[in-house]
């Protein structure tokens, strides 16, 4: 029998609020922690993007926040990414209401008066990045000592961008007798002192794993040398779009987009370098269709949800294997298809043949043929594009790994 929202305890008020924006069943993590959540308890939650956690802290936050003085809010989720940041404020905004509490996003990159201004007229629930909500901390603008709700997402990813002292500290001046929320995707060391240090008898959840279970979607490896790679990404380009398109440096990013630019294909970049406003931009772009691909570095790998991504192209080869599942998640979600394309340098292949062995535990693909390299789903064809007014090209065979 399906659980509902009510049956969770979830107020009235949030439930038809949920039920406007086309949400009527919780995900499983949400079953799980919501409550526990709105019983007072300490939650440790292994949970990666996708799987519904925004609302799996967000419902127990806007449903037992209490109301905040100027400068004192109530109330703080920490974000390693502005974009995350934004989305998960964007998200909570119509079921605080619901309740009659305010929330804001605070993160650098953009000025910093329309933020103190929201903390001067008393903001409940707080969204952050640790870097900007330390340095208005400093600079007074807001006290951390009556927040008697925290949350921290993607501690993993905290951890990876270097925040972990900055969160310590931050921690360290909110209420002691705060309730936490702790989500991290992978529940590591860093995690776990987290938990040790900042919890109290917490419950502990798993989440499913959108990102290993996406078999929807087909892996592909092409082995091109390294002057081919722009044309190998313009092939599947123009049979499989929108996609995303993942470099590890910024300088990469900018250069792949302007030459995919010069060859008439709608793009847009994204990167650490960018300013928020460009971000914001290029994200509202691509969220509504407008471009054919967006060129990103791993900022864009975790946190950013955006229906319908046709495709995943690995430009330059992730760090390891979680990385390759967090920028691939981007793809085949929901149930809807994807393809996924590597494009492997020669001098890459022993490498890859890692990641392939390795994905084939942690998603289940056909294992590579022992005595030659090849794709998992070698022999398959990317689907032919789903728009009928873009022109089909004739491309050359490729060897797959």
């Amino acid at each position: 029998m399906t659980t509902t929202f009510e049956e969770l305890g979830v107020s009235q008020k949030v439930v038809d609020t949920l039920v406007d924006l086309g949400i009527t069943t919780p995900f499983p993590v949400q079953e799980a922690t919501i409550p526990d959540g709105l019983a007072g308890r300490d939650v440790c939650c292994k949970a990666p993007t996708g799987s519904g956690k925004t609302l799996a802290f967000g419902i127990p936050i806007v449903q037992t926040v209490a109301y905040a003085d100027p400068r004192r809010p109530r109330a703080l989720i920490l974000a390693p990414t502005r974009e995350l940041a934004e989305q998960i404020c964007g998200d909570l905004k119509p079921l605080a209401k619901a309740m009659d509490r305010d929330v804001t996003a605070i993160y650098g990159g953009v000025s910093y008066e329309p933020q103190r201004r929201a903390l001067r007229d008393g903001v409940d629930i707080v969204v952050a990045c640790p870097g900007r909500l330390g340095d208005l901390v400093e600079q007074k603008d807001l006290t951390l000592e009556a927040m008697d709700l925290v949350v921290i997402d993607e501690a993993d990813r905290m951890a990876d961008m270097g925040f972990l002292q900055d969160v310590r500290w931050l921690l360290n001046q909110t209420s002691s007798q705060r309730q936490t929320f702790l989500f991290s995707a992978t529940l590591d060391a860093d995690a776990a002192v987290l938990s040790h240090n900042y919890q109290r008898d917490p419950v502990l959840h798993e989440a499913p794993n959108p990102e290993s279970d996406n078999t929807e979607a087909r892996h592909f490896f092409w082995k091109v040398d390294y002057t081919d790679r722009l044309q190998a990404t313009e092939d599947v380009l123009m049979q499989s779009s929108p996609a995303i398109i993942f470099c590890n440096t910024r300088i990469e990013v900018d250069r792949v987009a302007r030459q995919l630019r010069r060859k008439e294909l709608l793009v847009e970049a994204i990167h650490g370098g960018r300013s928020q406003k460009d971000r914001n931009r290029a994200l509202d772009r691509f969220s509504k269709g407008k471009v054919d691909a967006l060129v990103a570095t791993d900022v864009a790998a975790r946190g950013i949800h955006v229906d319908g991504v046709q495709s995943i192209i690995h430009w330059d080869s992730p760090e390891d294997v979680k990385g390759y599942l967090h920028r691939s998640g981007r793809t085949a979600r929901a149930g809807e298809t994807g393809i996924i394309v590597s494009l492997v340098q020669p001098a890459q292949t022993l490498a890859t043949q890692v990641v392939q062995r390795q994905l084939v535990f942690d998603i289940g693909l056909t294992a590579p043929d022992p005595n030659e390299l090849k794709n998992p789903a070698a022999g398959q064809r990317i689907d032919p594009s789903k728009k009928p007014d873009k022109p089909k090209r004739t491309t050359r065979r490729r060897r797959l790994l």
